[in-house]
């Protein structure tokens, strides 16, 4: 049976990127040298509401990827994957490729 988690509020479904740990001719990267904490947004809440009703629509969209802090966030298990919990005001911005 497949799970699906879809987010409450202001959260944030992040799947973290597991960054390479040699280059593609085999030369072995130190564990320092992925340092960037990213992660792809699999899925987000509906947002939260302000004191007077009114929706605010989280800031990032399914398919993002997101620069994350060090720590924090919620580890959640589905089936064999990982994922983390984040509130919208905890991801630090979004990356893009040039």
């Amino acid at each position: 049976m497949m799970k699906r988690l879809v987010p409450t509020f202001n959260r944030i479904l992040v799947q973290r990127v597991i960054q390479p740990t040699k280059t593609e001719s085999g030369i072995l990267l130190p564990e320092k040298a992925s340092s960037l904490n990213s992660g792809k947004v699999i899925a987000v809440g509906p947002g939260s509401r302000d004191k007077d009703g009114k929706l605010i629509p989280v800031s990032v969209k399914e398919g993002d990827t997101v620069l994350l802090p060090e720590y924090g966030g919620t580890q959640v298990k589905l089936g064999e994957k990982e994922y983390h919990l984040f509130r919208d005001e905890d991801v630090l911005g979004t990356l893009h490729e040039d």
